[in-house]
């Protein structure tokens, strides 16, 4: 890890914090709410052992990175432009982009915006899914699972954040690494995430020096940069109308866990396995489904991840 070396880039008119390893072809990881580039820590030493550039930002929002006050900052035209922003200051032509639930939606826009910037894609958790002329991702979370689903509960603007701030940020980074199983995550106003219960021991593919980082700076920078990405998430819909039934035409590899909480969204597994995933993104290669795995599949099953990487973007 001491190897890692970190710099601050300005781009898009914000300061970025990246954590970079390796020298060759550059693979950049797009991580998730709650994390931070440490999530990819063991992608960037696998890969980067391997001949490759491995280059993780934090996200706007996130960590050492710079965090816009307004909601309205978080859309994907925002987070594509920061990295894009970001390769061109590295004079980066091309990549292999990695990402991860919040992160591989944002791959996703990456390569709808800007396909001639990526060789290949590979993306968990999260697959590809066309956006819905009649309905936003919020109303359509509402319509399914009710006001009291997660992803709705953090669209009001300081709302969750006293309710997180009733619980101590290590605290609470355990609950997140634990919450996302299969079934729907609905929190009532009244019980609130601070009322949720705590796990008992760390899972083992993570250490109490782990959250101890997580905490260390979500206790500096808050949770509202990662809230606003859920926020932004009505404006994006918006924004996107011209891109309305386009296919994502780079090659692309997807993994996710058979527990993971997105996997199980209604109509997600007949989508991705009965033709509509590959109908929408022609040149994906393979999808891989580990079974008893839930949400956070870069970390829980950091070795298998960071191989299959690796066997996939070696192709190109």
């Amino acid at each position: 890890m001491e190897k890692i070396e970190h710099t601050v880039v300005r781009t898009n008119g914000i300061n970025m914090h990246i954590a970079s390893i390796g020298t060759g072809p550059v693979v950049l990881f797009v991580h998730c709410f709650p994390e931070l580039w440490y999530s990819w820590r063991h992608q960037l030493l696998y890969l980067s052992s391997l001949g490759y550039r491995c280059i993780a930002p934090d996200l706007r929002g996130y960590g050492d990175t710079d965090a816009p006050p307004s909601a309205a900052s978080y859309t994907a035209f925002h987070i594509i432009g920061d990295l894009v922003g970001l390769l061109d200051h590295l004079g980066v032509d091309q990549v292999f982009l990695v990402g991860h639930d919040w992160g591989a939606m944002m791959a996703w826009y990456f390569c709808l915006f800007r396909p001639d910037r990526v060789k290949a894609v590979v993306n968990m958790s999260a697959p590809f899914y066309p956006r819905n002329p009649a309905i936003n991702i919020v109303d359509g979370f509402k319509a399914l699972f009710g006001d009291d689903y997660y992803f709705c509960r953090f669209q009001e603007p300081g709302e969750v954040e006293k309710d997180f701030a009733c619980v101590d940020t290590a605290i609470l980074v355990k609950k997140f690494f634990s919450l996302f199983g299969p079934v729907p995550l609905c929190v009532p106003k009244e019980v609130g995430f601070r009322g949720l219960q705590t796990p008992d021991a760390l899972p083992c593919w993570l250490s109490q020096e782990d959250i101890n980082y997580y905490a260390s700076k979500f206790s500096q920078k808050g949770f509202t940069g990662g809230l606003n990405y859920y926020r932004a998430s009505t404006l994006t819909w918006e924004l996107t109308a011209p891109w309305t039934g386009l296919q994502i035409k780079v090659p692309a590899k997807f993994f996710v866990g058979d527990q993971d909480i997105v996997y199980n969204i209604p109509g997600i597994k007949e989508y991705v396995h009965n033709g509509g995933f590959k109908k929408d993104v022609p040149y994906l290669r393979d999808v891989v489904v580990m079974e008893g795995v839930a949400h956070f599949i870069n970390q829980e099953k950091a070795e298998e991840i960071s191989a299959h990487i690796y066997e996939f973007i070696n192709k190109f």
